[in-house]
């Protein structure tokens, strides 16, 4: 392929595609310039929520989170820092590389709760060891009524956990427990979220597989929908789609979303949130409709 060829093709988005001048994923010979390719090695998070940042500083701004549990590919370490690529969302980035282990335990079970905490002993009077969050990952090697051990130490309580295929009947029930969370740009916890965090943590949590972003969500998720200038005929669960931002319905009316304006997951009319969305220059561009997970 030509240097005119390539420069005349878009390049593969950066946020999930792993390519540096001098190192890139090998699955993307032929498609990026980079001195070196490599297949990576798999990791798995070892810290209960790890900021992702878009470069290797503390102080760059936080792109997403990877959770406890979760499997990555790692591509280079350097000064404390790992590149990785999430392969739950596929989203790339740098991460601290203590938050990283190589001795990776296949998942068993994850966390349906909003949060919870793991402790040394099976005991909810004992210190907690961490917060772990909506859908971390658990490799579970004992069960019992009240509490689960984990195979790389600590106990967990049963009800906060489920096997990793049983899902929530409905993706909006999920994010409906999370109304009151602060608003957190690239957050996905209960600590904090963002707009797009909030509808990906709870689709996972219904088996819904989604993007980070919410160009992402809008241009992958669900059926266009149709709907007249007064916004009616809308139905729970549909996503309602700005420039940057996105909301989901728990109803004809109204509107479930994390936002910078209260700083946090509110419920509110889905008219009043898109005059003012509008009156600061964005209008509505999309409304998509989840064909699942939707009781």
């Amino acid at each position: 392929m030509s240097a005119g060829r390539r420069s005349a093709t878009p390049p593969p988005d950066p946020r999930r595609n792993a390519y540096r001048e001098d190192l890139a994923d090998e699955r993307l010979k032929g498609k990026v310039d980079a001195s070196h390719f490599a297949p990576g090695v798999l990791r798995q998070v070892n810290r209960p929520a790890v900021p992702l940042r878009r470069k290797p500083d503390a102080s760059a701004s936080l792109d997403t989170e990877v959770l406890f549990g979760e499997t990555v590919t790692l591509f280079d370490t350097a000064d404390g820092w790992a590149w990785i690529q999430s392969r739950r969302d596929g989203y790339v980035g740098y991460i601290p590389a203590e938050a990283l282990s190589a001795d990776v335990r296949a998942a068993s079970h994850k966390v349906t709760a909003p949060g919870t905490f793991l402790y040394p002993v099976p005991d909810m009077k004992s210190p907690p060891i961490m917060h772990l969050s909506l859908n971390s990952e658990l490799s579970i090697v004992e069960t019992g009524e009240r509490f689960c051990r984990l195979a790389n130490g600590g106990f967990i309580v049963t009800r906060h956990i489920a096997v990793r295929d049983r899902f929530a009947r409905d993706f909006v029930e999920v994010a409906e427990q999370l109304i009151g969370t602060p608003y957190l740009w690239g957050g996905r916890t209960r600590i904090g979220l963002d707009c797009s965090g909030l509808v990906q943590l709870s689709l996972e949590a219904a088996g819904i597989q989604a993007p980070r972003d919410s160009d992402m969500q809008q241009a992958e998720l669900g059926d266009n929908v149709l709907v007249p200038e007064n916004l009616e005929g809308l139905a729970r669960g549909d996503l309602i789609f700005w420039p940057g931002h996105v909301g989901i319905m728990t109803d004809g009316i109204m509107m479930l979303h994390a936002n910078a304006h209260h700083m946090a997951v509110v419920v509110e009319t889905l008219p009043e949130a898109a005059d003012r969305i509008e009156k600061a220059g964005s209008k509505i561009i999309a409304i998509k409709r989840i064909g699942s997970g939707v009781v």
